[in-house]
């Protein structure tokens, strides 16, 4: 069972809104990714667009069970350690993949959406997991369930919205795509580290509590 008097709150809506931050540039970087193989139409982007919301909702459904059965700081600090380890291989295999599917499927509707299914399904689901997640982290009673809900959900789209922007306008003129990609498996690392040191001093202050009393 979880103290949610020691939830460090403001950590939990600065993780929430990284992880709208890197689903959305991850998104914005999928376009760029299949570009050279798919080109840029409206059907390479309704691909991508379809499977990340597809995945998203898959997330959203696995992170509203998983916080219903465990509920600790530690799991979501493995939810990006986990978002960090499956995104960090679209930096080193994401070509040969889409050279792989551009060579064996023809049309290149359905190219970009394999592509896009192969490359991005298992981050983004991961990445799901985090909205739901962090509301059932910090939400202590029915009365207050809305008021958390939202703010929790607004965090995570003004993080989508950011993650939008500086891809747009500055990451893909800055830097190579693969290493935007190492990038934000960085972000999630970092992240998950801060939420396993917080779950340990979350941990520690119980005891710490009944010592002195």
């Amino acid at each position: 069972m979880i103290h949610r008097t020691l939830i460090n709150r403001p950590l939990v809506n600065l993780l929430a809104f990284t992880g709208g931050f890197v689903i959305m540039s991850v998104e914005l970087l999928g376009g760029r990714m299949l570009a050279p193989y798919f080109g840029s139409s409206v059907y390479v982007w309704g691909s991508i667009i379809t499977v990340f919301m597809a995945s998203l909702s898959v997330g959203y459904l696995l992170g509203g069970q998983l916080s219903m059965r465990w509920v600790s700081l530690r799991v979501f600090a493995s939810v990006f350690l986990i978002g960090s380890i499956t995104l960090y291989p679209l930096s080193l295999a994401a070509e040969s993949a889409m050279a792989w599917v551009f060579d064996t499927i023809v049309d290149p509707r359905y190219g970009s959406l394999t592509a896009s299914l192969i490359l991005f399904v298992v981050p983004t689901v991961i990445l799901g997991i985090i909205s739901p997640y962090s509301v059932r982290l910090l939400v202590g009673s029915a009365e207050e369930s809305g008021r958390v809900a939202g703010t929790l959900y607004f965090v995570s789209t003004l993080g989508s919205a950011m993650g939008t922007l500086m891809t747009s306008f500055y990451f893909v003129l800055w830097f190579e795509i693969n290493d935007v990609i190492r990038g934000l498996s960085g972000v999630l690392l970092l992240a998950s580290i801060a939420a396993f040191v917080a779950a340990g001093r979350s941990g520690s202050r119980p005891q710490e509590e009944a010592q002195r009393s």
